[in-house]
């Protein structure tokens, strides 16, 4: 319940401070074009707080925070004084009304880039793209790759980190082959090319690591107990964190992979499980739990091991001034939105499964486990979920700004508006496909969860 709690509440201030920015972008532009605004809403339904401010604007807080939205006078809608007819949004010029709709998705990929630039100047710690194992008959196993040997591009992009990588990864999905580059540990540049072709994705079953047969480095974990996940097997049989496992039903555990062997193959059997603890040995009892993995049930105890060390040259700091910090938050935001709309792409030719669309319980989720890592994580959370929901508020649907936005190029190549019976229509099919859209996005996020 606590994680719940911890995820809703991470949820709720994300998607606030998304949707004010978002909102703030309509807003600002919109009074700048002189253009009265009745209502600042942040959120959906009942009002929780209200205020008039000294411009006659009403600003809410909602109980829903789902979205939000700016409502300015618009003769369409409202009885416009005739002193009032200038400040009407429909009385403005193209150009105006057009400005102030982009404005919403644009302020989006501003916040992003500014979010980026503060986690830059704060600095982040990161582990290098070394690679720690290739699996046998996989992608990677195809070319000379090996243990040690650092990725540092993949297609025309440089990889600092694993999350660069990972990103650069999936831009290739559908594609036949992976252009990529890596440096030996003598220093030598190697370039390769991956055939993909018949290359499938799950992420639901996943990494895209895993499916490609590649493993990051990572230090060797050791018998040592770093966390117990909540109501485990591990927490209802009393071990706690620090805790050396020393012995498993008498058997002596030098390894965590004999540790991992032994309980993966015991599924609801109960195990005598002897640990260290400040220099007393303690046996304890506990009944494996199960879940499944790629089709098998396999045993389950709930605990992170300790690692060793990590080399020094394994891993970086990244920790820029403010004009670089500047630059590379804006790279590393146009870099989020063409690999976004690529994935959209993806989407429409079928390389990418709706099943992989994430909803409010998959955000949430992400939400809670970026802002329990730390400030930087969240902000590097936030800069995701902005630059997507820019993305996202600009395709061509009637209920979006970018339907908006497509009604008044199709105004400003005509020279006179769409009409409202054809608005109207738009309007009615925008709205079912979001509703298609956002059923299908839930109903993956639940059977993720079930």
């Amino acid at each position: 319940m606590s994680a719940f709690i911890w995820n809703l509440l991470s949820f709720i201030v994300a998607l606030g401070i998304l949707v004010a920015v978002h909102e703030w972008g309509h807003y600002y532009v919109a009074r700048k074009c002189g253009v009265k605004v009745l209502r600042f809403s942040i959120g959906f339904g009942k009002p929780i707080y209200q205020k008039i401010t000294s411009t006659g604007m009403e600003f809410v807080i909602a109980a829903i925070p789902l979205g939000g939205y700016v409502r300015m006078l618009d003769g369409r809608v409202d009885e416009v004084k005739a002193e009032e007819k200038h400040l009407s949004f429909d009385q403005q010029k193209v150009w105006k009304r057009f400005a102030i709709v982009a404005a919403g998705p644009g302020v989006n990929f501003i916040f992003a880039a500014f979010v980026l630039m503060i986690m830059l100047m704060i600095g982040t710690q990161y582990a290098k793209p070394i690679v720690g194992q290739i699996a046998d008959n996989s992608y990677f196993s195809q070319i000379n790759i090996e243990k040690g040997d650092k990725i540092i591009r993949i297609g025309k992009n440089e990889t600092m980190d694993w999350q660069a990588v990972n990103l650069e990864l999936m831009s290739f999905i559908g594609k036949s082959a992976i252009p990529l580059a890596v440096q030996t540990p003598s220093g030598r540049v190697e370039e390769y090319v991956l055939s993909t072709s018949d290359w499938r994705f799950d992420p639901d079953q996943q990494s895209i690591f895993e499916s490609l047969g590649l493993t990051p480095y990572s230090p060797e974990p050791i018998t040592t107990i770093f966390a117990i996940a909540p109501d485990s097997a591990a927490s209802r049989a009393g071990i706690q964190a620090g805790d050396k496992i020393v012995k498993l039903d008498g058997t002596f555990a030098d390894e965590w992979s004999q540790i991992v062997d032994y309980i993966e193959s015991r599924p609801y059997q109960t195990v005598a499980i002897e640990v260290l603890r400040d220099s007393n040995r303690v046996t304890l009892s506990a009944t494996i739990d199960a879940r499944e993995i790629q089709g098998q049930e396999k045993g389950f105890l709930g605990v992170v091991p300790q690692t060793q060390a990590w080399p020094e040259d394994y891993i970086d700091n990244n920790r820029v001034g403010p004009i670089d910090a500047f630059v590379q938050g804006w790279q590393r935001t146009w870099r989020l939105m063409t690999v976004s709309v690529e994935m959209l792409g993806k989407f429409i030719t079928g390389d990418v499964s709706v099943k992989n669309l994430s909803g409010p319980i998959s955000i949430a989720q992400g939400a809670g486990l970026s802002a329990s890592y730390g400030i930087v994580a969240f902000l590097g959370f936030l800069a995701l979920i902005s630059v997507n929901l820019g993305i996202v508020n600009l395709l061509p649907l009637p209920m979006l700004d970018g339907g908006h936005l497509m009604y008044f190029c199709i105004e400003w190549i005509t020279g006179k508006p769409v009409s409202e019976a054809v608005q109207e229509v738009g309007f009615r099919i925008g709205g079912v496909l979001l509703f298609m859209l956002m059923a299908t996005a839930i109903f993956n996020d639940i059977l993720r969860i079930t």
